[in-house]
């Protein structure tokens, strides 16, 4: 045993009578009811007749009950010093009734103040209380000190055995409070995490919208630049009307894929304009975090496909692979386009798709396709 654990308190926990427990509490609370009964019926019942003697045993008990129930509010504070006054008034009462003649009041608080050192005590002190007890009592005591002895050891034991029982019970207490508080965090960072969500997947559709809109309508202000017919111009603002609608869908579809309610990947694939969609593996059921990342990485390399090679063909190619599925968006490369269209955009578009595959911990990879078809390919990767 450690020199703390000499001198440590028992934690509030161990000595607070909070959260026993229905059971453990009914018991505790008929055990007390007996012995009072116990004590009282032997006070009463010792002399032939009531006499005076037994008022006083009963006024005696009743002070000590009041001196018991400060004593644990001490002990509750962690208060030493007027602890340990209390328990000497404790003692003294109990020497007191004893060397009067109140042998059984005697007996029951000088027991009953071992075993409350004992428990409630830092165990240094509680020793030394107990032995400043037993030595008080012994020379008031009516029965040899041998049985004295083993008497004060008995209850020594029981007090030690109550102490660690309540110090078991303190540190169930703090670990189901630990649990609790985890639980609580958990909960937390889990809503935290799920706004994230919500609030990436209604950026994601916004951004994929208002770039392709941005497109058109930058396309538009060039041709109004040079005088294009006003046939192209109006093919122009209809395109980005057509994609403000598409978005709008788009959103709502995103709220449903919130709410649980979202098509299979594959035909969502299928239903993008102008794409030849290539699926491959037996398709299953994919968490929302994956079906959302998969359907926003092709919308967004679809974009580019428009933005930076206007006419291009576009294949598309979607496996469901052991344990993750694969995404390849191939275009033919086309016509770049020069001027401000084939920078319109903040070019984050990749760049976030990316990050958003990395936090499931999946890849993505962009670049000019090394085979002898050409064109730009994007490949994503990611776990079910």
């Amino acid at each position: 045993m450690t020199r703390n654990s000499w001198l440590r308190w028992p934690s509030r926990e161990a000595l607070t009578r909070e959260r026993l427990g229905r059971q453990r509490s009914t018991l505790a609370w008929i055990g007390r009811a007996a012995i009072a009964g116990f004590v009282l019926w032997n006070v009463i019942t010792e002399p032939a007749t009531p006499t005076w003697e037994s008022a006083v045993d009963v006024a005696v008990l009743l002070a000590c009950a009041l001196l018991w129930q400060l004593f644990l509010r001490t002990t509750l504070a962690h208060r030493l010093v007027p602890s340990l006054a209390v328990l000497a008034a404790l003692s003294g009462g109990a020497i007191g009734a004893q060397a009067a003649g109140f042998t059984t009041v005697g007996m029951v608080v000088w027991c009953s103040g071992i075993v409350l050192a004992l428990k409630r005590l830092p165990l240094a002190a509680g020793v030394a209380a107990a032995l400043a007890a037993f030595g008080g009592f012994v020379p008031v005591a009516e029965k040899p000190w041998t049985s004295t002895v083993l008497t004060a050891a008995t209850f020594c034991l029981v007090g030690y055995v109550l102490r660690l029982d309540a110090e078991g019970r303190g540190r169930e207490r703090r670990l189901l409070d630990q649990e609790r508080a985890a639980l609580a965090a958990e909960a937390e960072s889990a809503a935290l995490t799920e706004r994230a969500r919500i609030a990436r997947e209604i950026h994601d559709v916004l951004a994929h919208s208002l770039s392709a809109q941005l497109v058109h309508l930058e396309a538009a202000r060039l041709l109004v630049e040079r005088d294009a017919p006003k046939d192209q111009v109006l093919e122009r603002v209809v395109a980005a009307r057509g994609m403000a609608r598409e978005g709008l869908a788009e959103t709502r579809q995103a709220l449903s894929a919130l709410r649980g309610d979202m098509v299979p990947v594959e035909d969502f694939l299928r239903a993008l304009v102008d794409v030849d969609v290539e699926v491959n593996g037996s398709p299953r059921l994919l968490s929302a975090e994956t079906s959302g990342t998969v359907r926003r990485v092709a919308q967004e390399a679809l974009t580019n496909v428009r933005k930076h090679a206007p006419g291009a063909s576009v294949r598309l190619r979607f496996s469901y692979e052991e344990g993750e599925v694969a995404l390849e968006v191939r275009d033919s490369g086309g016509v770049r386009p020069g001027g401000e269209l084939a920078v319109s955009g903040s070019g984050y578009g990749l760049l976030g798709m990316r990050e958003r595959a990395e936090l499931l911990g999946g890849s993505l990879d962009a670049g000019p396709a090394e085979d002898a078809d050409g064109g730009f390919v994007v490949r994503l990767r990611v776990p079910e």
